[in-house]
C-alpha cells in the first residue's frame, strides 16, 4: 500500500470511529434570571447510552476564561457530577447580591461540559473522543425595566460602516434596556442581498455584524431583515430601513 492511500484509509477509519455528538442536552437555548427570584433552575439530560461527567461553570463573555479564574456574581450547583444514561440533573444558579445594573439587563453565559467516559478494549484504540461544550446566554433581568423584552427587537436602528480592516459592516443600535438575541440578518440593497454574521446586541449597546460578499461593494442604504429570538427560543421576524 503506497503512503497516502494509507494515510486516508488511516484517517477514514477513525472517522467512522469517532464518537462526534454530544449526549448531554440542555431544556432551553437561554436563561432569565428574573432579579426578584432567588435563584433559577436549569434541567440537563444525558440522551446518550452512556454515563457522562459534566462540568458548569458561568462566565462574563470570554469563552476562554479558566472555570478556575471566573469571577462572577452567581453561585452554580452542582459544578461537576456525573449523569447516568437516560437521566437528568438540576442545575441551580443563585445570585450573590453583587451589585448589577439596575437599568439594563447583564449578560453572561452559561457552560456546560459534557465529558464522554473512557473507551477500553483492543476494538476502541483507534476511537476519537471529544468533549462538547453547550454555552448558552444567562441574562440578569432587574425589576421594572421600561419597556418590554418582546418589543425590543423592533427598537433597533441599522446603519452601514465599516470595520478596522475598512470592510463593509452592519451596526445596530439597541436603545432597549433588553440584551437582543439575533437568528438571521441580511441587508437588500441595490438589488443585492447579502448575509450578515449573527450575534447579539446587548442593551444599550451598538454591535457590528461583517457582510458576506460586500467588499468592494458600492452600498448605500437598503433594507435589513432580520430574525430575534425570545425569551422561550421562538423567532420574530423584523424590517427595518437603513439610517444614516
Amino acid at each position: 500500500m503506497n503512503r497516502p492511500y494509507a494515510i486516508v484509509v488511516v484517517l477514514m477509519s477513525l472517522l467512522f470511529c469517532m464518537n462526534a455528538q454530544a449526549s448531554v442536552t440542555l431544556s432551553g437555548t437561554r436563561v432569565v434570571f428574573p432579579a426578584a427570584d432567588k435563584e433559577v433552575t436549569v434541567q440537563l439530560t444525558n440522551d446518550g447510552k452512556q454515563p457522562a461527567l459534566v462540568q458548569a461553570w458561568i462566565d462574563k463573555g470570554n469563552q476562554r476564561t479558566s472555570p478556575d479564574a471566573i469571577d462572577v456574581p452567581f453561585v452554580i450547583t452542582p459544578t461537576i457530577f456525573r449523569v447516568e444514561p437516560g437521566k437528568g440533573q438540576t442545575l441551580r444558579i443563585l445570585y450573590t447580591g453583587e451589585p448589577l445594573p439596575e437599568n439594563k439587563e447583564s449578560l453572561f453565559w452559561l457552560n456546560v461540559l459534557d465529558v464522554p467516559p473512557k473507551v477500553s478494549g483492543k476494538d476502541d484504540v483507534n476511537r476519537l473522543q471529544f468533549a462538547f461544550r453547550t454555552r448558552i446566554k444567562l441574562m440578569y433581568r432587574p425589576a421594572g425595566l421600561a419597556g418590554t423584552a418582546g418589543d425590543a427587537p423592533a427598537q433597533l436602528k441599522w446603519a452601514l460602516g465599516t470595520d478596522d480592516g475598512h470592510r463593509p459592516v452592519l451596526k445596530a443600535t439597541n436603545p432597549s434596556a433588553y440584551v437582543v438575541n439575533l437568528a438571521g440578518v441580511e441587508l437588500k440593497s441595490g438589488g443585492k442581498t447579502y448575509a450578515a454574521e449573527l450575534g447579539y446586541v446587548g442593551a444599550g449597546e451598538t454591535a457590528s455584524f461583517a457582510l458576506t460578499g460586500a467588499n468592494g461593494a458600492a452600498l448605500a442604504g437598503g433594507t435589513v431583515h432580520y430574525s430575534s429570538v425570545d425569551d422561550w427560543g421562538t423567532a420574530h421576524a423584523h424590517e427595518a430601513t437603513i439610517t444614516k
